[in-house]
């Protein structure tokens, strides 16, 4: 049998301070928005919540980027939420609202409704996104731009390997997900739908995080981490990191 052959367009970004990572990731978002727009009209990007895209949403939000992208043709969606309300301190939405929409003229974006029934709300996500995408059966959706982060863990979004939401061949696009430790339920999007995306990109930053960095940078190995799974199948794959993720050495 002769074996596929797949290539991944990983790109690697080590940068002094999170300042500086938001800036390369603010022009990295601004390229692939105009690239989205004068192709399809649009520009879809999927968000995640956590401290380390604070300065970069905070970049975003300043008068400079505000009036550079075009927001009425970006369409922003969420990677995943807590079962939490969207004002509660740990709304990943709340934050971004708070931090970012808030002070953009952006009016298209779509939250996940978790805080009554995650079941429901990972249902009614998928529906969002079908329709959106106005997708057919099996069809998974093509995101632009996929903002991501990293836990201590490793873990990305809500996904653990092992769970339902890792599953490469995973037909549901949102699950609803219990993280075992963790205060509260969850919904996620899904691997497969990370993988489909044009482009994701990984904020990493702290010195903890060196040696998870490094098992999940390597694309040879078998993935132990959710964030070693994400490879996009036709996308780019780009990692910003601090130097001292990068280095394992704090300042």
């Amino acid at each position: 049998m002769v074996g596929r052959s797949r290539s991944i367009h990983l790109s690697v970004h080590i940068h002094k301070n999170p300042a500086a990572m938001a800036e390369r990731a603010a022009h990295i978002i601004a390229h692939c928005c105009e690239e989205a727009i004068a192709e399809r009209g649009v520009f879809t990007i999927a968000l995640s919540g956590g401290a380390t895209p604070l300065p970069l949403y905070r970049l975003l939000a300043g008068s400079d980027w505000a009036e550079r992208l075009p927001w009425e043709k970006i369409n922003i969606y969420f990677v995943d939420e807590r079962a939490v309300e969207p004002e509660d301190a740990d709304s990943n939405f709340g934050m971004i609202r708070r931090e970012l929409l808030a002070h953009v003229p952006a009016t298209h974006y779509y939250r996940i409704k978790a805080e009554k029934d995650p079941v429901v709300a990972a249902q009614q996500y998928e529906s969002l996104l079908r329709t959106d995408f106005a997708l057919k059966d099996n069809e998974l959706p093509r995101f632009d731009f996929i903002l991501l982060g990293m836990g201590n863990n490793g873990h990305t979004g809500s996904i653990s390997v092992g769970s339902p939401a890792a599953v490469p061949d995973q037909k549901r696009l949102v699950i609803d997900q219990y993280v075992p430790g963790r205060r509260y339920d969850r919904v996620t999007m899904t691997l497969p739908v990370l993988n489909n995306a044009r482009c994701c990109l990984f904020l990493v930053t702290g010195h903890e995080k060196h040696e998870v960095l490094s098992q999940a940078l390597d694309l040879l190995a078998p993935p132990r981490l959710s964030a070693q799974m994400v490879r996009p199948t036709f996308g780019e794959l780009i990692w910003i990191v601090d130097e001292a993720a990068a280095t394992g050495y704090e300042e």
